[in-house]
C-alpha cells in the first residue's frame, strides 16, 4: 500500500485553479471566509514566500494538482518574519500535513537567515506551534492591532 503522504508536493506559486482551491480552504474558515478572490489575488502578489501543499492523486485524468493545504510568509529576510494562514483541507487533517508546512517554512532557504518568525494562533493551537519553537512569553512586548473599515 502507498503511503498518502507520497502523494502531496509542495509548489511555491499557484495555478489559477489553486486560487480557486485556496478560496474553498478560505471558506471553510471563521476566520477568513469572508475574503473575496480580488483580494486574495492582491495578497498573494504581496506575499513573499507561498509554501503549498497540492494532492496529485485528487481529480481524474489529465490530474489537477489541487492545493489541500499552505502557509505564506510576509518578510524582510533578515530580521522579521510573519507566518499566516497556516491551513488543511479538512479532508487531509491529522495526516502531519500541518507540521510538513511549518518545517517547510522553517527549513526554507530564503527563510534561513530570519532572525525572529512570528504567528497568530487561537490558544488550543499553541501546543501545535510549540513543537518549533514559539511561545507567548515575549516579556515586555505587546500585540498591537488597529481594525479599519
Amino acid at each position: 500500500m502507498t503511503d498518502k503522504m507520497d502523494k502531496h508536493r509542495i509548489v511555491e506559486t499557484l495555478t489559477e485553479s489553486q486560487v480557486s482551491d485556496l478560496m474553498d480552504l478560505y471558506k471553510n474558515e471563521f476566520w477568513s471566509d469572508k475574503r473575496t478572490r480580488e483580494d486574495v489575488v492582491k495578497m498573494l502578489a504581496a506575499t513573499d514566500v507561498i509554501i503549498g501543499f497540492v494532492d496529485e492523486s485528487d481529480g481524474v485524468p489529465p490530474r489537477k494538482l489541487r492545493l489541500i493545504g499552505i502557509t505564506r510568509v510576509i518578510t524582510d529576510f533578515v530580521y522579521r518574519a510573519m507566518i499566516f494562514d497556516v491551513i488543511i483541507k479538512p479532508t487531509h487533517r491529522k495526516m502531519g500535513l500541518g507540521a510538513k508546512l511549518m518545517d517547510a517554512v522553517l527549513t526554507h532557504p530564503e527563510l534561513q537567515a530570519v532572525e525572529h518568525f512570528y504567528l497568530n494562533c487561537l490558544s488550543n493551537m499553541m501546543p501545535f506551534y510549540e513543537r518549533w519553537g514559539f511561545t507567548d512569553d515575549v516579556g515586555e512586548l505587546k500585540f498591537l492591532r488597529r481594525t479599519t473599515g
